[in-house]
Parts: structure tokens; C-alpha cells; sequence
């Protein structure tokens, strides 16, 4: 039924309230009903007409109000006039669209429908590892450092003790960003191998002491398998302060794998070989699957291969020759010194999820990753 304007003889601030809202939603009603633009034309001349309109008729029917309701009455029709003509002036920017793209403008919603329901999302499992990681560290007073992907020579090797030529660099397999012959070799272009050149930008920034952590991802040009991807994820650490030693490192990780992987694992540091580090240590944990027995039941344990130990990250004493490049940031080897340590954060993701094929974490199978949502 069409909108007709009705007498009013009851001013109050609600009876208005109510009846230029039953105008607007009879409006609204009219306004949607119309499905072609003469049926749209036809609306905004019956309500927007100068003579007899919608409008005009409430402007006139309101003329013989009580004087102390009139500034009410104005700001009403106001707000009345202004809602439709910005409804007419949404239909009149699309008016020369086909009636199909302009029918879903007017039509209305049946709010009793059920809705439609998104997935939410959760953490990729690599990513809720190097999370979690993360807070252990982030309670021991570590902050969170980053830095870029693509790096110079001199901050991936050089920096880090690893001079040009040092057969050490053989041991990972770098991609090189191309066309960088011409320029001096530490100014050349590469995908990070490891997150160790935030370290150096680090202490060029700030002054010691420091305590900071790096996730991030890293290259290097290794044949995808179950146990290698050319993109993966490392952990690393560094702390440097006044009379840091070895014992402060075994503390701090020991204190780490506790609070990651169960209060009951024991770790164990095995003399090892990183140029950036001097000594320096392989860190293993206790297997936490078969709680180093080397046994599961009757069937051999098969992360820890039965040896009862499972190895979790590299580590040392920041070599003197490190503190070199940035002893003038504070950086001295006479007075300070620091440990640094660095951590595969799929390699754990693996043990700790009991994924055997490192490429299912990066296949995108969603089947797959909603185990862990």
C-alpha cells in the first residue's frame, strides 16, 4: 500500500520520531519494489515534487504546529529530505547500468537466512614454532631483531669471519643474485644462508649490552627433499655484555629447551666448528619422543636414531675477530664479550609434530596443515 501523509495531532518528540520514521522505511520500501528505472522515476517524482510531493505534502501538513515544536519538526524534515535524496542520488549514479546490475542495490536482506561462514585461519606450523620459541626467549629479556633477505657479501660472510676465499664458505651453498660482476665482491648481492648478518647490522645500531633474537627466512641452493628445502626458517640469538662466558650459554639454553620441550629433557654440548663462533658446540636434548630411551615400545625410536639424543642447534663464544668489525660501536673484544646461537625452526616443527617430509609443511595441502589449527 502506498505511503499517504497523515494528520498529526500529537507533537511530542517521540510521536515525531516515530512518524518520519515509518516515512523513511516506507520510502525505502517503495524505492526497493521498483524494478526498472521508470518505476525509480516514478518514486523520486512522487516524493520529490515540487507541488504535490511526499515532502512537500509533510512540509505543509506540519505548517500548523505549536510554535515550540517547530525547531523539532525542521531538523526532522531535514534529516527526512536528506535521506532521500542521497537514496535518489545512489540510484541516479548508476542510473544508465543495465536493470540487472541495478536490481542488487534495492533488494532487500533476509536477515533470518543463515550466514555465510569463513574458515578462521590459524598459524602455519613453522610459524607457531618459531612463535612459541620466540616467548621462551622473549621472557628471558630478548628482543626481536630483523633484517633484509636479500644481503651483501660483506654482512652474510665477510663480517661473520668468513673472508673471501675461506673454504668455509663452501659449506653453504649460496644463490647469488646475477649480474653483480662488476661490483666489489663484499657489495655483491645474495640470498641470506643464515640470519647471522643481523647480528652485525644490529651492533652497528645499537651499543652493548644487547640481548636479541632473529627469525626469519633463508636461502640456499639445496635440492628439495624430505629433510632440505632451498627456503627455510632459522632462529638465532645473540647476547653480548661484560664478562659473558661459556657457562652463561649452557645456561641459557638449557633453561630454553626446558621451558619448549618439557621440564624433564637434559641437554648435552658436543665440541664442534662455526667460523663466527670460538669455542664452539652442537647442543643436543634428550629425546622427548622416546624420553632417551632410544626405544619406543618395542619399535626403535626413530628421530633420535635409537642414540637416546636429538640435535637441536649450533652455538659458541662470539669469535674476537667479529667484534672487530663493529669495535667501534662499543664493541671492543678487550672488554665485552657474547654467545650466539642458531636454531632450524622447520627441523623442530618436524620433531615436535612427528612429520617425517619436510615438504608437506610448504606443499600448501590445507588437509594437511588444518591438523595443527
Amino acid at each position: 500500500m502506498a505511503y499517504t501523509v497523515s494528520k498529526l495531532t500529537d507533537y511530542s518528540s517521540n510521536a515525531l520520531l516515530k512518524a518520519f520514521g515509518e516515512a523513511k522505511l516506507a520510502f525505502r520500501e517503495e524505492l526497493r519494489g521498483a524494478s526498472s528505472p521508470a518505476g525509480w522515476k516514478a518514486v523520486r517524482d512522487r516524493w520529490m515534487a515540487r507541488k504535490n510531493g511526499i515532502l512537500t505534502q509533510i512540509n505543509d501538513r506540519l505548517m500548523a504546529a505549536p510554535k515550540e515544536a517547530k525547531r523539532e519538526i525542521g531538523q526532522y524534515l531535514n534529516d527526512l529530505k536528506q535521506f532521500v535524496e542521497k537514496e535518489i542520488e545512489t540510484w541516479q549514479e548508476h542510473e544508465e547500468g543495465s536493470v540487472g546490475k541495478l536490481a542488487p542495490l534495492f533488494q532487500s536482506v533476509d536477515i533470518t537466512l543463515p550466514g555465510i561462514r569463513r574458515p578462521i585461519g590459524a598459524e602455519h606450523p613453522v610459524i607457531k614454532t618459531t612463535n612459541e620459541m620466540v616467548r621462551v626467549f622473549q621472557k628471558l629479556g630478548y628482543s626481536v631483531a630483523d633484517g633484509p633477505v636479500v644481503e651483501t657479501d660483506y654482512y652474510n660472510f665477510e663480517a661473520l669471519n668468513f673472508p673471501p676465499n675461506h673454504p668455509a664458505r663452501d659449506t653453504q651453498d649460496t644463490l647469488f643474485i646475477a649480474g653483480q660482476q662488476g661490483k666489489a665482491q663484499r657489495e655483491r648481492l645474495l640470498l641470506r644462508t643464515h640470519t647471522s648478518p643481523v647480528q652485525i647490522r644490529t651492533m652497528e645500531t645499537m651499543r652493548p649490552p644487547i640481548r636479541i633474537l632473529i627469525p626469519g627466512t633463508v636461502h640456499r641452493n639445496d635440492p628439495p627433499d624430505a629433510s632440505h628445502s632451498p627456503m627455510f626458517h632459522q632462529i638465532e640469538g645473540l647476547a653480548v655484555d661484560t664478562n659473558i662466558t661459556f657457562g652463561d650459554l649452557k645456561g641459557t639454553l638449557d633453561h630454553a629447551m626446558k621451558e619448549f620441550f618439557g621440564s624433564s629433557v637434559k641437554t648435552s654440548f658436543r665440541p664442534s666448528f662455526f667460523p663466527f663462533t670460538e669455542p664452539s658446540a652442537e647442543m643436543f636434548v634428550s629425546c622427548f619422543i622416546c624420553g632417551g630411551s632410544g626405544r619406543r615400545g618395542a619399535e626403535p625410536c626413530r628421530p633420535c636414531k635409537q642414540t637416546g639424543w636429538i640435535e637441536i642447534l649450533g652455538c659458541g663464544m662470539v669469535d674476537p675477530n667479529v667484534f672487530q668489525f663493529v669495535k667501534d660501536n662499543g664493541y671492543d673484544p678487550k672488554k665485552v664479550s657474547g654467545f650466539a646461537f642458531g636454531m632450524g625452526a622447520d627441523r623442530i616443527a618436524l620433531l615436535k609434530y612427528g612429520v617425517d617430509d619436510l615438504q608437506l609443511f610448504f606443499q600448501g595441502d590445507v588437509r594437511f596443515l588444518g591438523q595443527w589449527a
